[in-house]
C-alpha cells in the first residue's frame, strides 16, 4: 500500500510491479545491478520504493523503450542528475517517438480501410480470415519495429519448424496445467505454480536475441498481450474468459515470486 504519510509515500515491490508493468524479478534484477535500488527498507528487510525511486523507474523504462541497454542507462543516470531539465529532455524525446509511432499507426489504419473496401467489392472467400490477419498485422506493426519483426522471423527460421512445433506443444501443456490450477484455486505462490510460470517465461527465450534487443522484443510482446489480451485470446482454442483469467493469474504468480 501507499504509505499513509502523504509527504513520504512508498510502494512495496509487488505494488510497484503491478502499477508499472515491470515484473518483480526485473525489479530485483535492477536492484542487484544498481539500476534501481529501493530508497527504503522495512525492519524485516522488505523493499520500499519512494517517489524518487518511482521517477527513476520511469526514466529507466523510457530509456529502455528508446533502445538503450541497461549498462548505457546506468551511465546516463549516473551522469544526468534528476532535475526538471533532464526530465524535460527525456519527455520531449519520448514525445517525438510516440508521435512518429502514431503517424505509422494512422498510415496502417488507412491501408487497412483500403483493403477492406476491396474485400467488400470483390468476391473473396472467408473475408473474416482476412480481417483476422489484418488485425494481427496492425498489432505487430504497432508494437514491433521493422527491424524487430525481421529479427524474430530470422530466429524462428534458424530454430526450424520442428522446434517451433515443439514449443507449441509445450505451450499447450502449460496452458492446460495452469488452467487446472486456476480452476482449483491453487495459490499463485504455490511452488508447483511458480515452476510452471518459470517454464512459461522461458518458453519464448529461444525466439528472442540474447542481448538488449531481445529484452526489447520480449517487452513489446508483453505489452501487446497486456493491451490486446481479449483479441489475442480469442484466437486460441480455449475460451477467451479462461485465457484472460489465466493471464491475470500469471501476473499474480510473478509478483508473488520469492
Amino acid at each position: 500500500m501507499i504509505g499513509e504519510d502523504a509527504t513520504a509515500r512508498w510502494w512495496s515491490i509487488g505494488e510497484l510491479a503491478r502499477a508499472s508493468g515491470v515484473t518483480v524479478r526485473t525489479l530485483r534484477h535492477y536492484d542487484e545491478i544498481g539500476v534501481l535500488r529501493s530508497g527504503e527498507r522495512t525492519a524485516s528487510g522488505h523493499r520500499r520504493y519512494t517517489a524518487a525511486d518511482l521517477r527513476r523507474l520511469y526514466r529507466v523504462r523510457s530509456l529502455r523503450a528508446l533502445g538503450m541497454s541497461l549498462d548505457e542507462i546506468k551511465e546516463v543516470l549516473a551522469s544526468s542528475p534528476e532535475d526538471p531539465a533532464a526530465m524535460r529532455t527525456l519527455l520531449r524525446t519520448q514525445l517525438r517517438q510516440l508521435t512518429f509511432q502514431a503517424e505509422q499507426v494512422q498510415q496502417l489504419i488507412e491501408q487497412i480501410h483500403g483493403l477492406l473496401r476491396q474485400l467488400d467489392e470483390a468476391s473473396m472467400p472467408d473475408p473474416d480470415q482476412f480481417m483476422t490477419t489484418l488485425e494481427m498485422i496492425s498489432m505487430l506493426e504497432t508494437y514491433f519495429t521493422q527491424e524487430q519483426r525481421e529479427e524474430l522471423a530470422r530466429r524462428r527460421g534458424e530454430l526450424g519448424a520442428e522446434a517451433v512445433e515443439e514449443a507449441k506443444t509445450h505451450f499447450i501443456e502449460l496452458v492446460e496445467r495452469l488452467l487446472r490450477h486456476v480452476q482449483d484455486g491453487t495459490p499463485a505462490d504455490d511452488p508447483q505454480v511458480q515452476e510452471l510460470v518459470r517454464r512459461w517465461d522461458e518458453l519464448a527465450t529461444p525466439f528472442h536475441a540474447e542481448d538488449a534487443k531481445g529484452e526489447q522484443t520480449k517487452a513489446a510482446a508483453r505489452r501487446m498481450w497486456q493491451e490486446h489480451r481479449d483479441q489475442l485470446s480469442a484466437r486460441l482454442p480455449w475460451p477467451t474468459e479462461k485465457m484472460v483469467e489465466l493471464l491475470a493469474y500469471l501476473e499474480r504468480a510473478r509478483t508473488t515470486a520469492h
